[in-house]
C-alpha cells in the first residue's frame, strides 16, 4: 500500500513483525529493555499532585474514552487539547499531558480512532493508514474535540484559556481545529501534513485553510523531514500571509537538522535539543496568547 508522503519515514526499510512493532512502543508499552534509544531517551513523567487517568467524554454516539492530566487541588486550570500521531493516545502522548499538567494545565488527550479501531494492536504501519486513519473524518475528529472541551468546562476547567497542540498526524489536525473552534486561543502544530488527498473523509488540508484560521497557530517542522518538504512548508509560510488575521499572527519554525518526528522522545528520529527548543517555544506561544 502506498502511504502519504508524510508518513514515509515512519515506514521501516524492512517490514515489521508483531513482536518487533510491540518491541518499538508505538503499540503497547515501551519495551526500554530490548530498545536501547527508547531506555536513554524516553521521558517519563510520574502523577504525584496530579489528577490522571482515562476519563468517558460524552459524545454524539456514545462515550469516548480520553486521557486526562491535571494540577490536582488547582481550580479553573486552562485547557490544551493533545492530538496524537497514527499511534494513538499511547504512553508518550499520556507523558506529554502529564508534562503539561505539571505546569498548571488540564491537558486532554482523546482516541480519536476508536471508532475505527485501536492502532496499537495493529503490528504494521501502512494497515494502520488504512485500516484507522484514512477512515477517520476530520468532520468527526472536530467534533470529538468540541466534546472534549465541553467536557472539561463541566469539570470547573477554564476554557476560555483553551489550546490545542498535536503530532504528526495530530500536527494536521491542530491546523483543522484552530480554523473550526473560534475558542481556541492558540495551536501548536509539530510536523503536520500540509497539503494531501481531497476526499470525503480529508476534504480540505491547512493550505486550503489559511482564510479560515481563528486562532495563531505556531508550526515546528524539521528541515530534514522527507515527507514535508521544505517547498511545501515555505508555501504555508507565504500563504499564511494571505489568510486571516490568525493566519497572518501565525508562525513556522523550521529546525534545519531535525527529521520528522523529532520530539518522539521513544523513537531514533528523537534530537533532544530540537525537541526541548520546540517545548520552550510552544509554552511561549501559549503564554503569548492567554493560555
Amino acid at each position: 500500500m502506498k502511504t502519504e508522503p508524510e508518513f514515509d519515514s515512519l515506514v521501516p526499510a524492512q517490514s515489521f513483525d508483531r513482536r518487533s512493532f510491540l518491541a518499538t512502543s508505538l503499540g503497547v508499552g515501551f519495551a526500554v529493555a530490548t530498545q536501547p534509544v527508547i531506555a536513554q531517551t524516553a521521558i517519563r513523567t510520574d502523577e504525584i499532585g496530579l489528577l490522571a487517568g482515562e476519563i468517558k467524554v460524552p459524545v454524539k454516539d456514545g462515550e469516548l474514552v480520553a486521557y486526562r492530566a491535571a494540577p490536582g487541588g488547582l481550580s479553573k486550570p486552562p485547557v490544551i487539547l493533545v492530538v496524537s500521531e497514527i499511534f494513538g493516545a499511547h504512553e508518550y502522548i499520556r507523558d506529554t499531558c502529564r508534562r503539561l499538567a505539571k505546569l498548571g494545565y488540564c491537558a486532554i488527550a482523546p482516541d480519536l480512532f476508536a471508532r475505527q479501531g485501536d492502532p496499537r494492536q495493529i503490528a504494521s504501519i501502512p494497515e494502520i493508514l488504512e485500516k484507522i486513519t484514512n477512515k477517520t473524518p476530520d468532520a468527526q475528529v472536530m467534533s470529538d474535540l468540541d466534546a472534549c472541551v465541553a467536557w472539561a468546562a463541566a469539570q470547573g476547567a477554564d476554557t476560555r484559556r483553551l489550546a490545542v497542540t498535536g503530532f504528526c498526524w495530530g500536527g494536521r489536525i491542530t491546523w483543522l481545529y484552530c480554523a473550526h473552534n473560534p475558542a481556541v486561543k492558540a495551536g501548536v502544530a509539530w510536523y503536520g501534513r500540509l497539503v494531501g488527498t481531497v476526499n470525503a473523509v480529508t476534504p480540505k488540508h491547512p493550505t486550503e485553510l489559511v482564510g479560515e484560521l481563528k486562532a495563531p497557530v505556531l508550526g515546528l517542522y524539521g528541515g530534514l523531514d522527507t515527507g514535508i518538504p521544505l517547498e511545501t512548508v515555505e508555501a504555508m509560510e507565504q500563504a499564511l500571509q494571505q489568510g486571516s488575521a490568525a493566519a497572518k499572527a501565525s508562525e513556522i519554525h523550521v529546525y534545519d537538522n531535525a527529521p520528522h518526528a523529532f520530539h518522539a522522545d521513544y523513537r531514533p528520529s528523537y534530537r533532544k535539543a530540537e525537541a526541548e527548543d520546540g517545548w520552550q517555544r510552544m509554552l511561549a506561544w501559549f503564554r503569548k496568547n492567554g493560555v
